[in-house]
Order: structure tokens, then sequence, then C-alpha cells
């Protein structure tokens, strides 16, 4: 992937009354053929974002540039920019390889120009023996990948895609994931992604922007942003985290002392305002143990099993422990099954590097 920034967002905003920021100073640099997501809840502004990136929202403030050129006043259909929505948007009326054929009709390419490009598109989408079907012949997901290949036939140099797996049943979403993800690198064209699906993200993008409140909260890749959250929102939304609530005692350069109900835990000191700040600790649930051996880990507390869910590959254990009732861990089955009970006494452990003191939600 290339330093070079494709797409360059330059103190955007966007409001649609005058009053209130759906996209608040957004600076946002996009690689050549980087995969970036733009990841957030609901009314966060990351489809607002893509729309002003495609030309079918006005930026209100602020500059939005492509390779180079600005584009705020350049219409969609001179972008040349591919969009894919959660909605196939295919005209029913077509057999597959006119859809196709159809944004290649709109830009005057010539016939046989035009049945090349289709087939390779078909090709790249695996769906070579579909050209005569209409889309109401297909399942979703296929209708999913004549949508993806609609939007990469005239060969844009960038593709923007708003949710579009929603649709689909969970096995099939995830199917889809793949394809995507080894579509984009076999072809190297850049992608921005918009969901609020955080699995979905984590799995296809080189970089993910948490959004919320129409602002970027945390932009890396997706193993820092689970292992590094910069706040609590990122902790809460980026996969399951346990949260417990204390105040700053001490802080040690790197790391801090948080008092909890129960006890004094060590942790990184991330986000924290000072000592006698309050404080949100963040702790996955695999990076738990259960009864440790003395001194292996430099937090160690009480805790009572609630609650032994299997799942699999995995055993979800529900315990109270530092005043929090619904603290989770994950005990991997790989070894055999865990023997605890509900009601059992047990001690569990964890390292201060995997404990992260962050602001306050």
């Amino acid at each position: 992937m290339a330093n070079e920034a494709y797409v360059r967002f330059v103190d955007v905003q966007k409001t649609y009354d005058g009053e209130s920021l759906v996209v608040r100073k957004l600076n946002l640099e996009v690689a050549r053929s980087e995969f970036l997501t733009l990841l957030g809840p609901s009314g966060s502004g990351k489809t607002t974002a893509l729309m002003m990136l495609a030309g079918f929202e006005t930026v209100t403030e602020g500059q939005i540039i492509l390779d180079g050129r600005p584009i705020n006043n350049v219409p969609p259909h001179k972008r040349d920019i591919g969009v894919v929505f959660q909605n196939y948007a295919l005209f029913p009326h077509m057999t597959v390889a006119e859809n196709l054929a159809f944004p290649l009709e709109m830009r005057k390419i010539p016939r046989a120009e035009i049945e090349t490009r289709v087939k390779r598109a078909l090709d790249m989408v695996q769906l070579a023996e579909f050209g005569q079907r209409r889309p109401a012949q297909l399942s979703g997901g296929q209708q999913q990948r004549v949508a993806v290949a609609r939007a990469l036939v005239f060969e844009p140099k960038l593709v923007l895609m708003d949710e579009p797996l929603g649709a689909l049943d969970r096995q099939l979403r995830e199917q889809m994931q793949y394809e995507v993800k080894h579509i984009h690198d076999r072809l190297g064209v850049t992608v921005v992604y918009v969901t609020h699906d955080q699995s979905e993200a984590l799995t296809m993008s080189d970089r993910v922007a948490v959004m919320h409140q129409g602002r970027i909260q945390q932009i890396a890749t997706p193993q820092e942003l689970y292992e590094r959250p910069d706040n609590a929102f990122v902790a809460k939304f980026i996969g399951e985290n346990n949260r417990l609530f204390g105040t700053v005692r001490a802080v040690d350069g790197q790391s801090c002392t948080v008092a909890v109900d129960g006890g004094e835990v060590q942790a990184l000191a991330v986000n924290v305002a000072g000592v006698g700040s309050a404080s949100s600790l963040s702790l996955r649930p695999e990076r738990v143990l259960i009864n440790p051996p003395p001194g292996s880990c430099a937090n160690i507390f009480d805790a009572a099993v609630e609650e032994l869910i299997y799942h699999g590959d995995h055993t979800r254990t529900r315990v109270r422990t530092c005043g929090c009732d619904d603290f989770i861990i994950k005990v991997p089955n790989a070894t055999g099954r865990l023997q605890l009970a509900a009601g059992e006494r047990i001690r569990i452990g964890w390292q201060i590097e995997d404990c992260r003191a962050l602001d306050m939600p």
C-alpha cells in the first residue's frame, strides 16, 4: 500500500439545519489502494461522510480532495467513483450482463470493449454462467456480487461501499466479506467502506476509522484498535470488554493505580486526567485467567461464578467481582472443559498491560 494520500477530507463539516453538525471538522487521509472502513453506530456521521465523497451530499464547510483535485463542485457522475449500496440497486428488467454494461454504455465505451469488460467482471465475482439471468433469478449473495462487479466494471480508482452486506444472512455475509476483500487485494483499487458491524470492519480493513457524534475517535489498524483503544467509546464499541469503574490513586509514568470496589487495580495509564479523577478500566474477556498461579499476575481478585455458557471453542464464564456483576471471562476449550459450577468461589487475574485506564464514557 502506497503512502500517498489519494482521498483527503480537510476540515469537512456537514449540517442540514444550519445548527447541529452531523460531521464535525473531519480530517482524514486514505492512501491509494487502501481498504479503509468508517465504523460507528447509527447517527455517527459515517454514511454522510461517504455520501459527501460520492457527491450525493454537499459539503457545508471544508474541502474534499480526490487524487490531488478538489471535488466539492464536481457532480457525482464526473467523479469516476464506483458505489455499492445495501439494496443492490440493480435494474430488474435487465439481465446481469446488461446491468454490468450499463455504466460502460453511459461512458460511450465501444461495444467490443464492453463485452470484454463485462466478461472479465463476471469472472472476477465468479458469476460467468449467470450473465443472461435477471436479478430476480439470483440469490441475495449473487445479486450483491453483481452490484460489486457493476461498481468495478468501468475500472474506477475509488469504490465506495455503504453497508453493502447488511441485508444478507450471517453465513453469507461472512463469506462475502472475504470475497470483497480478495477482490480488493487482486485489483488494488481504493475502497472506502461504511458499516456499523465491528466484526466486519476488523475482518476486511487495512485501517478503521471509528466515528461517534460526527468525529473520528480513533483511526488505526484492526489489531491496534482492538488491542490498544484510545478511549472508553472505542473500547466499548470494538469487541467485547469488561469495564470496571474507580478513582485514580497514583500515576507512575505509563502505569497507574485505580481504586475499585474490592481493591486496587494496576493498569496502563492510557487516558486519565490525573490523581483523584474518575476512570473506567477496559479489559478483554480472553485476557483474564482463572485461578492463576501465585505471583503470575499483577492483579488478582476474588470472584464468584454466576453463570457458565458453552460456546464450542470457549466457555463464557460470568462472574461477580470488583463491584461488577457482569464480568466476563472467555476460557478456551482446547485443553478440555472448564470444571466450574455456578456459586463457586474462584480467584481471577490479569496483567497490567492487558488493562487500560481510560476516560469515563
